[in-house]
């Protein structure tokens, strides 16, 4: 590492210009580095490619375990500090946040982009024009992308079911695809929205709740809400039909005063008016709520003992402190409407569902209210024997839940396998002698690193790369086998869209255009300044705040 903290002058004067302890890397070698950088992180995530990619044990600092195969997950977890490195952490948020996918397709892809780029750099070639013909081959493939995709419309649950098992294939729960994808499709399409003329899906109305025990099979969709709480009272009832459900961000309980306040009792009568002026605002309370037709109440906030005893008199399933994210949820799935205060409840403001059930699941109580007639927020409850397993279940259903959601919103999916990147490959080696020059090379580069993703696949799956590439290309010549991929279940080459392997087109794009973003970066850079750690900084502080006060 070169490091230069003294610069001189004509005359051979020393000037300091870092702080002692800073280090500096600058030229080839500083690319070199978050070259390396970059290269290590893809070479650890790239064995997870794919339907036969491989799981990553993590242990945190406390030794709790994450085993999981998802991009997201394992770049969060592997807590990395190279600075280049940690621009991969961010694609990969990124990616997630956007699309919920096809993480690893984008840090994969970053990987083998620098690789490339790397060789380009030994022939002598300015990382400048490495980075334009980069730029004008991402734009050739994003709009082969949009080019190739098909449309698939909302109404086409068997595409939706096909998108969510591509998903799913690459998990860990891949042997309980067919039964998740189903139980996706129907989660996605029943909050799917139309705005205008675009259709809109906001997956926080999809609530997913988790509890080992049971198989993944177990795991259930419910049409309405699971409220991870059980009944308040032991008299009131455990199961209530055709409920009119009160939805309440107010407490059933006698508001203290907000300034401290003393009340001075010298008899025992006036003791007992106290106590019963509280219990009578509590009747009034109750009374109020079953005026409106009540017989189903979910309160945010307490419910105190004697409006317990009022309303399991009245025959009230009462549920008490839910989350305020399941009320909204509650509120959107049963028509009803969140009120914050008990006097203002009318029976316009009641949910309605069909049953309204204490249920017990593993070793805990949990109220399922469904049956609305027309639910815009639902429930997931994930089951399975471990709860490592719920854990990795939970990941695999969001990623699929995302994947058929962005189909849903964009219109438009490709076939996987392997198929766009080589259709992609294809035109990019066309479109580059009529570019020429140096940069003509750079974007025979990028045609080589998206074919590199299909190396990956492929060797994930224990084929012989080279000549499973070179057999694709040969059938990408014609332009009727633009679906042509890697069928990992023939061990050999075949129709993709055919087979059911789809993607949304929205990952495909997204992955490239992040990759892309991050490798330019990473090319311009050609200086690393990096400030020295501090030391017994706390303690100087003290010093020089005592000499300051003498």
């Amino acid at each position: 590492m070169a490091t230069a903290t003294v610069a001189q002058t004509p005359e051979g004067i020393p000037v300091i210009i870092l702080k002692e302890g800073s280090s500096r890397t600058y030229g080839k070698e500083a690319l070199r580095i978050n070259i390396a950088a970059i290269k290590a992180v893809q070479e650890a995530l790239k064995s997870t490619y794919g339907p036969r990619g491989m799981d990553k044990m993590l242990v945190d600092s406390l030794g709790d375990i994450t085993i999981t195969n998802d991009g997201a997950t394992i770049m969060d977890k592997m807590d990395l500090q190279h600075p280049a490195a940690k621009l991969l952490v961010q694609i990969a948020k990124g990616q997630d946040e956007e699309t919920a996918d096809g993480t690893k397709t984008a840090v994969i892809f970053a990987g083998e982009l620098v690789k490339k780029a790397e060789d380009l750099l030994y022939k002598e070639i300015h990382p400048t024009i490495i980075v334009s013909g980069y730029k004008k081959a991402e734009e050739i493939a994003l709009n082969t992308i949009q080019e190739l995709s098909e449309k698939i419309s909302v109404n086409d649950t068997d595409a939706l079911k096909k998108v969510a098992m591509t998903s799913l294939g690459s998990k860990a729960v891949a042997g309980a695809r067919d039964y998740l994808a189903d139980v996706v499709t129907k989660a996605v399409t029943q909050v799917a929205e139309l705005r205008g003329d675009k259709w809109y899906v906001d997956l926080d109305n999809v609530q997913i709740v988790k509890k080992h025990g049971g198989s993944i099979n177990d795991t259930q969709m419910v049409y309405g809400i699971v409220v991870d709480k059980e009944v308040v009272h032991p008299g009131m009832p455990k199961r209530v039909e055709n409920a009119k459900i009160a939805l309440l961000d107010a407490s059933l309980e006698v508001e203290k005063p907000e300034l401290d306040a003393e009340i001075r009792i010298n008899d025992p009568t006036q003791m007992k008016n106290f106590l019963d002026e509280e219990e009578k605002l509590l009747k009034e309370k109750v009374d109020k709520i079953v005026s409106t037709g009540a017989n189903v109440v979910i309160c945010q906030k307490g419910i105190d003992e004697v409006a317990q005893h009022y309303l399991a008199k009245k025959g009230i399933l009462a549920v008490r402190r839910a989350k305020k994210s399941d009320l909204e949820k509650l509120a959107r799935a049963t028509g009803g409407r969140v009120v914050s205060n008990v006097d203002e409840l009318s029976e316009q403001d009641l949910g309605f569902a069909a049953l309204v059930e204490e249920r017990k699941v593993g070793e805990d109580k949990m109220v399922f209210v469904e049956g609305a007639k027309n639910p815009k927020a639902i429930s997931l409850l994930i089951r399975g024997g471990l709860e490592r397993v719920v854990d990795e279940t939970e990941r695999a259903l969001r990623d699929a839940l995302g994947t058929v959601a962005d189909v849903i919103r964009d219109g438009k999916a490709v076939a996987g396998g392997g198929a766009v990147e080589i259709e992609v490959a294809k035109r990019l080696r066309k479109y580059a002698p009529q570019v020429g020059g140096k940069e003509q090379l750079a974007i025979e580069a990028y045609a080589n690193a998206i074919e590199g993703l299909v190396m990956i696949l492929a060797e994930n799956a224990g084929l012989d790369p080279i000549d499973n590439l070179v057999k694709l290309r040969s059938l990408h010549e014609n332009e009727s086998n633009k679906w042509y991929g890697l069928n990992f279940t023939a061990g050999a080459p075949d129709n993709m869209w055919n087979v059911g392997v789809i993607e949304p087109a929205m990952v495909k794009s997204n992955a490239i255009k992040a990759a892309t973003e991050a490798v330019t970066l990473i090319l311009r850079i050609d200086d690393i300044v990096a400030a020295g750690k501090k030391t017994g900084g706390s303690d100087n502080k003290k010093g020089e705040e005592h000499h300051e006060e003498d």
